[in-house]
């Protein structure tokens, strides 16, 4: 189970462009990870939508965001076009870093199963992970303002 004050497992993931993200690429920033369960639901849509309109927030406090869900790049691709959205979405396609976050959801809606859970993970620039949020409800959203003075007390 992923701690705060532990090291955040290492993940090797593709963007919308195709192209390799790891968490090395993030080295000297901060980075706010949010794990959602799938693109163009509801709150997803909603969450991601939120995020890109606080973007100048995150990065004024050197800070990076990434969405990470199941879905393959090519349909994260459609949804950030659809949405505006300019921060990268990586697909998480094979499970690998929800599993290494322990942020899997073993029973979404109408049946879809592992997905990932509606989650945040904050790390700081040496890659340790600073704060934690997971929402036992896929339904609700993120605390939008704790995350950012997690952020923010990272300096």
């Amino acid at each position: 189970m992923l701690q705060i004050g532990q090291k955040a497992p290492d993940f090797k993931l593709i963007n919308t462009n195709k192209e390799e993200v790891t968490l090395a690429n993030f080295k000297g920033k901060n980075l706010v990870v949010f794990f959602f369960p799938m693109a163009w639901t509801g709150v997803c849509t909603k969450e991601m939508c939120s995020i890109q309109e606080d973007y100048n927030a995150y990065s004024g406090m050197n800070a990076e965001t990434i969405g990470v869900s199941v879905d393959s790049f090519f349909a994260l691709k459609r949804f950030g076009e659809d949405n505006k959205i300019t921060f990268p979405l990586l697909s998480d396609f094979n499970k690998i870093m929800i599993r290494d976050y322990d942020m899997i959801l073993p029973d979404f809606a109408f049946g879809y199963k592992n997905v990932a859970k509606r989650a945040t993970v904050v790390i700081d620039k040496e890659g340790i992970v600073r704060y934690i949020e997971v929402l036992p409800n896929p339904g609700e959203m993120p605390n939008m303002d704790a995350i950012k003075q997690a952020v923010q007390q990272l300096g």
